[in-house]
Formats: structure tokens, C-alpha cells, sequence
């Protein structure tokens, strides 16, 4: 772990851990559909908030989204459930940055929760005239955090290689 993700000395560097985000939700009525399950489009807002939120702390500017990768439902969420939204960045570049989002439904009569989704969302921070501008260095710290590092960049270069081709 003695890797150094700060190759620019005018940059400063941050921890994951520095800018996460717990945010939570309680489901009600409006944001089910007809079998009393949250709907995948509001998780999804959910989600984007934030995961928004991790990428403006880190960053201290407004953020846009510009990709979301891997959104997976793994279990449903019902009506009176709390979900619980955990975002912390896993990768940095020199504008953008990637945040996993990982969403958890918590039954509050029996305090079971699981793990019901999770998601890539990657960020650009604007300046104030709504143009990318450089962000903090990322420094993982724990042999996981370097992993999700590894493997962000490996999905960055996919969408990379998404992005060029022809529709």
C-alpha cells in the first residue's frame, strides 16, 4: 500500500473515507408500484443523490452525472421499509470521479436488513461556469479500497472503449 496516487504536487490528495455518505429513506405508498415495491426509478434517484453528495464532498464543487454502471436489484424493497444508501468514491481521474453506491433495505419491526442494490455512478465536477475542472486526488487505504481502485479503472477503460463506438 505504499503505492502514491499523487503524482501531481498542485493536487491535494483525500481518503474514500473522507467524503462518504450515509443517507437514508423510508418508502412509502407514492414511491411503490402495484405489488408495494419500490419503484427502480426512485431507487435510482436515491442512488444519484447520493452518491452526488460523496463526489461534492469531495470535490467542493457542483457535479453532474455522467454515467452509471452496473446497477443491479438484487432484492426488492417494500412499503414501510427503510432504505439505507452508503456512497464512497473508488476511483478519481483528473475531473471525474466513480462512487459505489451500495443501497440496503431495512425491515424497522424486525431490524433485518439486506443488501438490495448496488451501482457505479461516475461524476464530473464543474466549475463556476459549468465546465470539468481538476478534483483531489483519491488515496485508498485498505487492501479492499485499492481493489475497488483496480477495478474502477478497469470499467473506466470499458466505458472508454463504449464510448467510441458507433449506434
Amino acid at each position: 500500500m505504499n503505492q502514491s496516487f499523487n503524482d501531481e504536487p498542485n493536487r491535494i490528495s483525500k481518503t474514500p473515507s473522507a467524503s462518504a455518505v450515509e443517507m437514508t429513506e423510508l418508502v412509502l405508498p407514492n414511491d411503490t408500484n402495484l405489488l408495494g415495491n419500490l419503484l427502480g426509478g426512485r431507487m435510482m434517484h436515491w442512488m444519484d443523490i447520493a452518491g452526488g453528495m460523496a463526489a461534492m464532498r469531495h470535490s467542493h464543487r457542483a457535479v453532474a452525472t455522467i454515467s452509471v454502471d452496473c446497477l443491479e436489484f438484487k432484492q426488492p424493497v417494500h412499503v414501510g421499509e427503510i432504505v439505507i444508501l452508503k456512497a464512497k468514491l473508488t476511483w478519481v481521474g483528473r475531473t471525474s470521479m466513480e462512487v459505489v453506491i451500495r443501497a440496503f433495505g431495512e425491515n424497522p419491526q424486525t431490524g433485518r436488513t439486506i443488501l438490495t442494490n448496488v451501482a457505479y455512478f461516475t461524476f464530473v465536477a464543474l466549475d463556476d461556469h459549468g465546465k470539468p475542472t481538476p478534483v483531489a486526488v483519491l488515496v485508498p487505504e485498505s487492501e479492499e479500497e485499492f481493489a475497488e481502485f483496480k477495478a474502477a479503472e478497469h470499467r473506466r477503460n470499458q466505458r472508454i472503449g463504449k464510448a467510441n463506438c458507433k449506434i
